[in-house]
């Protein structure tokens, strides 16, 4: 699918519902990354540069991913954002520095979707966060470079939130991907789930 098909799938009502989801989710990443410190405001504004390319990206490609393999199969699928869950990341990044991030859920419509393909659909959005941390990966290998510094920070950040994304919602419970997937294929879950974590864990711990 080119470009501007892809474009062309994606309603005006959705797209602003990413573009505020995206901004709300890179200023509660930014909030998070810079909380408790006394930082100038220029610097500030590179950490919500960081954001937007990480944490943002992520979220869209992950919502996307969704989006599109729904549509594979022939259902219409459209990202709907929750307003009072941004706020709720925003204010909890602002007030103790942690992001809990859902900022919405990708809505599939149509008729009885079964077992397979929902639990194909839920696959394609953590998948897409862990093929997203080979980029970074080689940002983070770049950013070695004298010079290039900033590439390193996006490309180790942008590892973490991938990480972090994937295996959050691969956690086998209430409407997470991980439960739809796990109840299609306990062995491709276990494979992914163990991928997701064991990323988040060695970039957690510094090995990335």
């Amino acid at each position: 699918m080119l470009p501007m098909q892809i474009w062309d799938q994606i309603p005006l009502r959705e797209r602003r519902d990413l573009l505020v989801a995206w901004l709300a989710l890179s200023a509660a990443f930014t909030l998070a990354m810079v909380w408790g410190q006394r930082l100038d405001p220029l610097i500030i504004g590179q950490f919500f540069v960081i954001s937007l390319v990480t944490a943002g990206i992520a979220f869209i490609i992950h919502e996307m991913a969704h989006k599109f393999t729904a549509m594979k199969y022939g259902y219409w699928a459209e990202f709907q954002m929750n307003s009072m869950m941004l706020v709720v990341a925003v204010a909890m990044a602002a007030l103790a520095g942690i992001v809990f991030a859902a900022p919405g859920a990708t809505m599939i419509y149509g008729n009885q979707i079964s077992r397979e393909e929902n639990g194909k659909i839920s696959l394609a959005g953590p998948v897409s966060n862990l093929l997203l941390i080979i980029p970074f990966a080689a940002l983070a290998f770049l950013g070695h470079t004298p010079g290039l510094y900033l590439l390193a920070i996006i490309g180790v950040v942008g590892i973490k939130i991938n990480a972090m994304i994937a295996a959050f919602n691969l956690l086998p419970i209430g409407p997470l991907d991980g439960a739809k997937i796990l109840a299609w294929n306990p062995a491709v879950f276990a494979g992914v789930f163990l991928i997701a974590f064991g990323i988040l864990f060695g970039s957690l711990s510094g090995f990335f």
